[in-house]
């Protein structure tokens, strides 16, 4: 990866992900208007320039998985913008408790000196409060039952930014009502939810829905569960897998048809498998093996993917027929409006200088953060 310690830098000759063309302008890191600036010159002719990607559920990249190895949080990072992604969650999973303090230990210590990379948004937790029935590639015997001792120290400043739960299981809207009042997002997941308890759990303040239609119960007629209400519900923004594995095209494109670009969100679940070949790799304590694009367990449960984001808004289009401003959305203004990240996600005056250069096929090319190309070379 090329890394430029820089933060002005000027994108001419680009597209817009509507057609138009567009030129951006970074100074001190932070977007302005083209005909304002100067300095070092980009010259993106023939590509199109994206707000930078934001990845909401990572769990690893380039053979490293952040529950197993989570000191190597910013190694993961740096290999990030490879994919077109600029700011990310990490992503833990259920696991031995010593792993998320790990991981929160390295996030807070922050970068080493002259890194550069994807900038972590604070930590996702996924798990332990799981559904045993639903907990897919979570490991079982690391479940534990949702109570506010466990998350007594898990808030926003602390840097735990999201946290995944079952809100049927005893004792969780007590546990939602005390994140939520410490900024941190609650995501409903892995959970046996009915309607009216996820109902409940929106109430207390849960906003999102993590991987919509996996490890959960599939939408019946008198039984609509975590999935019917996800859709129905306006107050709830819902992660999508759209990897090609976790989803049918006919299911993302009822999701797409439902939920649209203001409350899908366009997310990986990408592992170490991530830039890796076909083989066996880890997803925390566990064995995985990567194959034909897919990650599973032994007993081929799905366990994250393999994919990029640009694949997944490859999938998406494909099976939505969307525009490419609007796939790009979800993964971009959706994202950070989730997060409450005002500075990321769009490419207008004031907005943080993050962008993502793709071609006609979302290959990425290059990757700015900040206004530093940490990825890719003059086209």
């Amino acid at each position: 990866m090329i890394s430029h310690d820089m933060s002005d830098l000027i994108v001419r000759g680009a597209r817009a992900p509507d057609g138009s063309p567009s030129d951006v302008a970074v100074v001190g890191g932070r977007v302005v208007e083209p005909g304002s600036a100067t300095g070092t010159s980009y010259d993106a002719a023939g590509l199109t320039v994206l707000p930078g990607l934001i990845d909401l559920q990572v769990n690893g990249v380039a053979g490293i998985d952040l529950t197993l190895e989570p000191e190597r949080l910013w190694e993961a990072a740096a290999a990030l913008p490879a994919y077109g992604v600029t700011a990310f969650l990490p992503t833990v999973i259920t696991s031995a408790p010593d792993a998320r303090d790990r991981a929160l230990a390295t996030f807070v210590d922050g970068p080493p000196a002259g890194w550069a990379g994807a900038l972590p948004l604070g930590l996702h937790f996924e798990g332990p409060m799981l559904a045993p029935a639903r907990k897919g590639a979570h490991p079982e015997r690391w479940l534990r039952p949702p109570s506010t001792e466990l998350v007594a120290d898990w808030s926003r400043a602390t840097g735990v930014t999201m946290v995944t739960i079952a809100p049927e299981l005893p004792g969780a809207l007590e546990v939602i009502s005390a994140l939520v009042a410490r900024d941190v997002i609650v995501a409903i997941g892995h959970t046996e939810a009915t309607a009216a308890e996820v109902t409940a759990a929106a109430g207390r303040g849960a906003r999102a829905v993590t991987h919509l239609g996996n490890a959960m119960p599939a939408l019946a007629a008198r039984e609509p569960g975590a999935f019917g209400a996800a859709l129905a519900d306006p107050r709830l923004v819902a992660g999508v897998i759209a990897d090609g594995h976790h989803l049918d095209p006919v299911t993302l494109s009822v999701l797409w048809r439902v939920l649209g670009r203001e409350r899908l969100v366009a997310v990986t679940d990408c592992t170490a498998a991530l830039g890796m070949p076909d083989g066996p790799a880890r997803l925390g304590d566990q064995r995985v093996v990567v194959r034909d694009g897919t990650v599973r367990l032994a007993d081929g449960t799905l366990a994250g993917s393999a994919a990029s984001l640009p694949q997944c808004l490859r999938v998406l289009r494909e099976a939505t027929g969307c525009s490419l401003e609007e796939a790009v959305a979800t993964c971009t203004t959706t994202a950070a409006r989730l997060v409450g990240d005002h500075e990321r996600g769009r490419l207008t005056p004031g907005a943080r200088g993050d962008l993502t250069l793709v071609d006609d096929d979302l290959h990425v090319v290059a990757t700015v953060v900040g206004g530093r190309l940490v990825h890719g070379g003059q086209a």
